[in-house]
């Protein structure tokens, strides 16, 4: 279950461009922006309301205790009391205000995750199949949960105390300053060691943390695989190799993780440590000035007061630096998601309805300043197209065909022999680079994607269910049709039977795709979901794969109603199914190598006679 992509150990990451990064991000805020400044504000006051509370323990200490101590006065402790209320006024209005930037930064960082989780989604809506067949659902979801979480942590916390803290830093240096600059002096020596300290962690835990994001996105990525396919790992027995795998990607986690965690875990103890060494010193130092005379009591106590204040601020910003360079590198990874290309559309030509509902293309002509109308026919025509995934990698070589509206079209060959493919490319999920397909005689790169896709409904071999009614399923092919058509779509495939014997019929709610019906009946619903949608062409890959032989004599009965009219594209590996078909097309190796009707091929005794006579012995 493991593969390659779930076991390779990717380098470590870092945000390359943090400062850049943090811009960009500071640009979700938007309007609300303006509420920063009510932040800072808030923030100047609980650290002033602070300073200013400790300052009040030397008006305390030299104003009242000192006296007070030499005998008892009624006035002095009446002072006493009014500074005590006092200093007890300050940090309350101290707290409010942390209280009011915290609340405030919780709702801009809301309404910023909001914004950013929206546009992530849309961007990544608008993506091509291809960057979706490169990633893992597992890592994309990463973005959503992981990397926007760490940016959550940053925003409501990380941010507002570290400005605090910053700000706390700078006051509480200026009035060391102001009590005694021989004092101040040591503080500056140990500051100096104190930053050297953390930064030289702090360096070596960022790209760690990015390691942590990375690792946990790819261990989240194998656990909603191994989910999805849990049936597959009941059916071979391969619990103890999951277990294996899930362990490797565990451990890489738990690397990644004690890694980063050990560096940040360590600061803070260190750094701890360095203050109550400083304070020490401080203390030593502050006691021999107090003797000689240069400060009173008072003087030194508060200044101890403020060299603790001093040094739980740097620690504190050491410590939110962690969660601050976490936070930057996911939200790179976020944006590097914003930042791929979306699924290009050149196309101008667009469906239109008539009077009566009929389906035409709407040609504008630039040159002539006109638009005309044309039916939408189902005309497909394939002409020397070559295509490969990837370059160098022919998977299509010159693949020239032909499908006149209303015409039935199949495709037969060898697993890898492109028959996925060449509807991959009516769709437009991958451009054609070399040769053309033409749509009722237009260049199909001159139509809108989402025009196209609309003319075509698809019926894919693996069936996905959303978690909502039977009727919603339905409908998802035609999302304005009524419940009588959901419902005639139901007959029409063969579905209405075993949908009426379900505990709430058409209102009955699936969920884990489908689970609680068999692989047949989901089936069937994703060809009533192609009906509903009443194309004009219809894909049908390996539509009928799951159905046993009973259901499929009767669902052909609702196909056949389903293709009348229809241009129809059929991809089967039972070839039963394509013997009515106007033209089959064998493919070998990305070329096609017969073609024609069934009865043309079997007196070809060709390959299509070799596979067809073949699947009958075995049967």
């Amino acid at each position: 279950m493991a593969g390659p992509r779930h076991n390779r150990m990717l380098p470590p990451q870092k945000a390359e461009h943090p400062v850049k990064t943090f811009k960009r991000l500071m640009g979700y805020l938007g309007r609300r922006a303006g509420l920063l400044i009510p932040v800072a504000l808030f923030v100047l006051l609980s650290s002033g309301a602070q300073i200013a509370g400790t300052g009040f323990l030397r008006v305390l200490i030299d104003r009242h205790l000192t006296p007070l101590l030499q005998g008892p006065d009624q006035a002095v402790f009446r002072g006493f009391a009014k500074a005590l209320a006092a200093m007890m006024s300050l940090y309350l209005a101290g707290s409010l205000c942390t209280w009011l930037y915290h609340r405030i930064m919780l709702n801009l960082s809301a309404g910023m995750l909001y914004k950013l989780r929206t546009e992530t989604f849309d961007h990544m809506e608008g993506l091509s199949i291809r960057f979706f067949d490169k990633h893992t659902h597992g890592e994309l979801m990463s973005r959503y949960t992981n990397d926007i979480d760490a940016v959550r942590q940053m925003m409501s916390n990380g941010i507002p105390n570290f400005i605090s803290s910053m700000v706390t830093v700078i006051s509480v240096f200026v009035m060391m300053l102001l009590y005694s600059w021989q004092l101040t002096l040591i503080v500056a020596a140990m500051l100096l060691v104190m930053l050297r300290v953390a930064t030289a962690i702090g360096s070596r835990s960022g790209p760690c943390f990015a390691q942590q994001q990375q690792s946990l996105g790819k261990l989240n990525g194998y656990i909603e695989e191994l989910i999805e396919g849990q049936r597959v790992v009941k059916v071979f027995c391969h619990e103890r190799e999951s277990e294996k795998a899930f362990d490797r990607l565990n451990e890489e986690m738990r690397q990644a993780a004690t890694r980063a965690n050990v560096l940040a875990n360590i600061l803070m103890p260190i750094m701890g440590n360095l203050s109550h060494v400083l304070y020490a010193i401080v203390a030593i130092a502050g006691g021999v000035l107090a003797v000689g005379g240069s400060l009173s009591l008072g003087t030194v106590v508060t200044f101890l007061q403020y060299t603790r204040s001093f040094s739980h601020p740097i620690t504190h910003i050491s410590q939110q630096m962690n969660g601050v360079l976490s936070a930057l590198a996911g939200a790179e990874r976020i944006f590097k998601l914003m930042d791929e290309p979306l699924e290009e559309d050149e196309g101008y030509v667009t469906l239109a309805k008539d009077e009566a509902g009929r389906l035409l293309w709407r040609h504008p002509h630039k040159e002539e300043g006109s638009v005309t109308f044309a039916p939408v026919q189902g005309n497909v025509v394939f002409d020397d197209v070559t295509f490969g995934y990837d370059p160098g990698k022919v998977v299509l070589d010159g693949i020239s065909l032909y499908a006149r509206p209303g015409q039935k079209i199949a495709f037969v060959g060898s697993t890898g022999a492109g028959k996925t493919t060449i509807t991959n490319l009516i769709n437009r999920f991958y451009d054609v680079p070399e040769g053309k397909i033409r749509y009722d005689g237009i260049d199909i790169n001159k139509i809108c994607k989402a025009d196209l896709r609309r003319s075509m409904a698809m019926v894919l071999q693996d069936t996905h269910l959303f978690t909502d009614t039977v009727r919603e399923n339905i409908r998802y092919g035609k999302l304005e049709a009524t419940d009588e058509e959901v419902e005639e779509a139901a007959r029409l495939s063969g579905a209405h039977g075993f949908i009426q014997r379900l505990p709430q019929g058409y209102d009955t709610v699936l969920c884990a795709d489908g689970a609680n019906l068999s692989q047949g009946q989901r089936q069937l619903l994703a060809i009533a979901r192609a009906a509903v949608a009443d194309p004009p062409v219809l894909i049908l890959d390996e539509a009928t794969s799951s159905i046993d032989t009973r259901t499929e004599a009767l669902v052909e009965r609702g196909m056949d109603q389903l293709m009348e009219g229809r241009t129809v594209f059929v991809i089967a590996h039972r070839l039963s199914t394509v013997r009515n078909a106007d033209a089959i097309m064998v493919l070998e190796k990305g070329v096609i190598i017969e073609r024609g009707s069934h009865d043309d091929l079997i007196a070809q005794k060709g390959k299509y006679y070799q596979l067809y006579t073949g699947a009958f012995e075995l049967s």
